[in-house]
């Protein structure tokens, strides 16, 4: 039920999620950094070492969920290894999660969008690399918080928006 009612916030609009302890250092840095100062094991995705890292991780970008293209991205049918659930609305072994809504039009110049992103993956046989087809979307560079335009707090006592602290 949480999922479905946080489903409906996210919309189609581009978002970036991650543990409440590390926005606090995304308010400090003034951005999503793409090598964060965090242990790969805190990390997702990092467990088999660099060359099976995260395909955006290899690209020097941050993670960003898209969801205008979620009806396609949720057929199993098509994508059965598509992830999503696992972080919506929260990681499951975080038990809560922060979520960021990114304005498209301050991060355009830097943006790969989940189709071409997916495109980009197969054009380099980068098979090794995890991506979530179509919904994860990418950021080359740091990301500046002054793109960040609404911030949410959500676990199974349910969803609060914050006030953004920048």
């Amino acid at each position: 039920m949480l999922q479905k009612k946080f489903l409906s916030i996210l919309g189609a609009e581009l978002w970036h999620t991650t543990h409440p302890d590390r926005y606090a250092s995304i308010v400090k840095d003034g951005a999503i950094l793409p090598e964060p100062d965090l242990e790969d094991g805190k990390r997702w995705g990092t467990g088999n070492g660099p060359e099976n890292y995260p395909f955006v991780r290899t690209l020097g970008g941050v993670s960003l969920f898209d969801f205008s293209q979620f009806e396609d991205a949720s057929d199993e049918r098509k994508f059965p290894v598509n992830s999503w659930d696992y972080f919506v609305p929260f990681h499951k072994a975080w038990e809560r999660a922060v979520w960021m809504e990114i304005d498209r039009s301050e991060i355009a110049d830097d943006f790969i969008s989940g189709p071409d992103l997916l495109q980009m993956w197969k054009d380099k046989r980068a098979y090794r690399h995890n991506i979530m087809p179509l919904i994860e979307s990418a950021h080359l560079g740091p990301l500046p918080i002054s793109a960040i335009s609404r911030v949410y707090y959500v676990d199974d006592g349910g969803i609060s928006r914050l006030q953004a602290e920048f």
